[in-house]
């Protein structure tokens, strides 16, 4: 049987960046699709079954932030910026607004197919759900179904990207237990920590922003001041 190749969308106005990219991608066996504008990558995703998409910030009619926007509100499918800044304040606003993760132009070819293993490894683990032991955990209202990778609230589903949904389980796994902006990275991406502060960070932030009544007044997530992060067992 031969096995699915995964079909990645990828969205630049640069055409030599694009074919690039899919020459990178192609020699590693997936199947790419192209789009040079956030308006029609939006409306690619619409009529196609794509695994993960890279789009550029800076393109005409929509830009790679506001069609992050637009698409989040159907897909939780992987999204890798690519940004030809490397200011924090652009990789973060893409990574607030549902972005998984970034790479900066000039990039490297293998960094960059690297990030996209990494995130499709991620994304297929989270949709491959078997229902014999179901592996869940609670703490007071809060439950995750572990292989239906869902997770509910007080009865009601949330939605979560694949980054948020593994900080929540290996926080929810380990309840009561203070893990470092360091451990929670090193967990999760599986590489060095370094600058990892603001990424971790805004993970949070989005993590809180949906589980939470007020994420001011978090009962769930809780930050401990100087060391890291915890879920509170209830």
């Amino acid at each position: 049987m031969t096995k699915k190749k995964n079909t990645i969308l990828v969205c630049d106005d640069d055409k030599e960046i694009v074919d690039a990219i899919e020459i990178y991608l192609s020699q590693e066996g997936y199947r790419i699709l192209k789009a040079y504008d956030g308006l029609q990558a939006v409306e690619m995703l619409e009529r196609e079954d794509v695994q993960l998409l890279l789009i550029d910030i800076m393109m005409p009619k929509l830009d790679g932030l506001r069609a992050t926007l637009k698409i989040r509100e159907k897909s939780s499918i992987p999204i890798i910026i690519l940004s030809a800044k490397s200011e924090d304040a652009d990789k973060i606003l893409g990574l607030n607004i549902g972005a998984d993760d970034y790479v900066t132009k000039p990039f490297n070819p293998l960094e960059l197919v690297a990030r996209v293993k990494s995130q499709l490894r991620r994304y297929t683990k989270l949709g491959n759900a078997a229902g014999e032991n179901q592996k869940i955990y609670q703490t007071g209202g809060l439950i995750m179904n572990d292989d239906l990778k869902e997770v509910t609230v007080d009865g009601e589903p949330v939605k979560l990207t694949p980054i948020e949904y593994n900080i929540l389980l290996l926080l929810v796994k380990n309840q009561g237990k203070v893990f470092s902006i360091s451990q929670i990275y090193e967990s999760i991406w599986n590489e060095d920590a370094i600058g990892a502060d603001n990424t971790v960070a805004v993970h949070i932030r989005h993590i809180r922003e949906k589980i939470e009544i007020n994420a001011k007044e978090p009962r769930y997530l809780k930050v401990v001041w100087g060391i890291g992060y915890k879920v509170e067992k209830l």
